[in-house]
């Protein structure tokens, strides 16, 4: 059985912590799917395709990296795609309190998918898409933040 372990999240932009997370998840999985949840409660700065083109350009070298746009449960889409893994990334312990709320709740609906906790590296913990959004937003400097392909799209949106 194959490895496969989706990632969800809304990235809105893909920053650098989440290209932290999905690199050193890359030896523990056959597969990462990165997940971009549509969320009816956010206001998403970017538009999915946009995000999803961030993600499929970042890993265009990389055969075990796709990217997929879904709603609903992610507990749901986890069984689209036959993925028995859930990968969160970590920063903080406040992190740890809300991803555990959710892991409990997705234990509960289904058994078999597990979620798999990373923590950031400590140069990304500040890292966060909110704080990356007021940033540019505010017509900041955003790119120590953001991936070079993620902050010379912006660069040519936002000029």
């Amino acid at each position: 059985m194959a490895r496969i372990c989706l990632f969800p999240g809304t990235f809105d932009p893909v920053t650098l912590g989440h290209v932290d997370i999905i690199n050193r998840a890359l030896p523990l999985f056959d597969k990462i799917v990165v997940g971009i949840g549509l969320n009816t409660s956010k206001a998403p700065m970017f538009t999915a395709e946009q995000r999803l083109n961030w993600i499929e350009e970042i890993y265009k070298d990389e055969k075990k990296v796709e990217g997929a746009i879904y709603e609903g449960l992610t507990i749901d889409f986890c069984k689209t795609i036959d993925a028995h893994f859930i990968l969160r990334g970590i920063r903080y312990v406040s992190d740890f309190e809300y991803e555990k709320t959710i892991a409990d709740a997705n234990r509960t609906l289904d058994r078999s998918i597990e979620t798999i906790f990373l923590t950031g590296e400590p140069k990304y913990t500040s890292v966060a898409s909110t704080i990356v959004r007021d940033i540019i937003r505010n017509k900041g400097n955003a790119s120590p933040f953001l991936p070079d392909l993620v902050y010379q799209s912006l660069s040519n949106i936002y000029k």
